[in-house]
């Protein structure tokens, strides 16, 4: 009989309660135990995981990579799928094998390059893969003129933080004044330039901003299992267009996934995002992690996280093809247990948790109620 794998996931995202279905429903029939840690209690994935911990605040990357090292030995960890300090883990790569430890992560070289989103945009395009686009921007007076020569052009100019995730930061730029108009319905992510412009003047530092055009639907997520000898095992396209969401082979987004993939060590998960810019596709971000809907593509018939703890572990899952496509469909939210809302000692004793009641939920992404093509 073969052994248990034991998988942890650090300070990562709720939709990763179906990464850890997953990694437990996997073809291989092996036993996995996961380890989830988190800052936020009430975290899903704390409540899935069969052991739990709560991650000490306020260490520096340097002393979360010696709480790491230490979570794993303890815990006879085999496979680490980082999320928080994952630049720090990987350049001590070493370390972690020293302690039976494979890390689910690219190389330092691939996490670096696209931690600030200008120099991927420089990296990427050097390689022939096309880009929209861009200006680096600091100040309000560099903010103007990069809106200027957008709008010149005829396009909608749009800015986001040059590091970060989830879209946070993102805002697209208007002229209109802010009226009543603006106050009804939900908040959206336009705003206002001379607010913008009014809010760099007053700040006390400067920002480190993209700006760049609005692009256009669809967007297409390409999720990337590549093999530590750079060689892709699945590049599988997710197509999101308004609600609708469908899955794509389409060489149009896989070819330039598979070149940034393969050539710059984006090691096991990795998901390259793509928008259109008039008729071409162009890179919109990477995400040199497991993507939040990577469990959709299921709806494929494949089991893309169990694939890469296969590979991590040295058995080699080959070259994955998706038996089918599966049927477009809509994300929709469905209730997730956490654990009960009390103070719970959390010390060097293993937290060890049971299914636990449904006293409280939080609202996570699902891939559910199938649209009809």
């Amino acid at each position: 009989m073969r052994s248990r794998v034991r998988v942890w996931l650090n300070r990562t995202y709720a939709e990763n309660v179906f990464f850890m279905d997953q990694l437990r429903r996997n073809p291989s029939d092996r036993a996995v135990e996961i380890h989830a840690t988190h800052g936020d209690a009430d975290s899903p994935v704390l409540a899935a995981a069969d052991t739990a911990d709560l991650e000490p605040e306020g260490l520096s990357p340097a002393g979360y990579v010696e709480y790491a090292l230490d979570q794993c030995q303890r815990r006879g960890i085999d496979v680490f799928v980082p999320r928080l300090h994952q630049s720090a883990i990987v350049a001590h790569r070493a370390d972690f094998e020293a302690v039976g430890t494979a890390l689910l992560a690219p190389t330092p070289e691939g996490t670096a390059v696209f931690e600030d989103k200008a120099t991927a945009y420089e990296a990427v395009s050097s390689v022939g893969v096309p880009v929209p686009p861009w200006s680096r921007v600091r100040t309000a007076d560099e903010l103007v003129e990069a809106v200027e020569k957008l709008e010149a052009d005829g396009h909608k100019a749009c800015f986001k933080p040059a590091t970060g995730a989830g879209g946070v930061g993102f805002r697209v730029i208007t002229r209109a004044p802010f009226s009543l108009f603006h106050l009804n319905g939900f908040p959206g992510p336009h705003v206002q330039l001379d607010l913008v412009v009014d809010a760099l003047r007053r700040a006390e530092q400067p920002v480190n901003w993209l700006v760049m055009p609005r692009l256009e639907e669809p967007e297409v997520s390409v999720d990337c299992l590549t093999g530590p000898d750079n060689r892709i095992r699945l590049a599988m396209g997710r197509t999101k267009k308004g609600r609708r969401r469908g899955f794509t082979l389409d060489e149009r987004w896989l070819e330039p996934a598979r070149i940034i993939a393969e050539g710059f060590g984006l090691h096991y998960l990795s998901n390259i995002q793509f928008r259109m810019f008039g008729d071409e596709p162009v890179l919109l971000d990477v995400n040199t992690r497991p993507a939040g809907g990577l469990h959709q593509l299921s709806l494929c018939g494949v089991n893309a996280p169990w694939a890469a703890v296969q590979l991590a572990l040295g058995e080699d899952p080959g070259v994955i093809e998706p038996p089918f496509l599966g049927q477009d469909y809509a994300v929709v939210s469905g209730p997730k247990p956490v654990l009960p809302s009390v103070p719970v000692a959390r010390e060097e004793a293993d937290v060890v948790l049971a299914p636990p009641l449904p006293v409280e939920v939080e609202s996570v992404e699902a891939a559910a109620a199938v649209l009809p093509l």
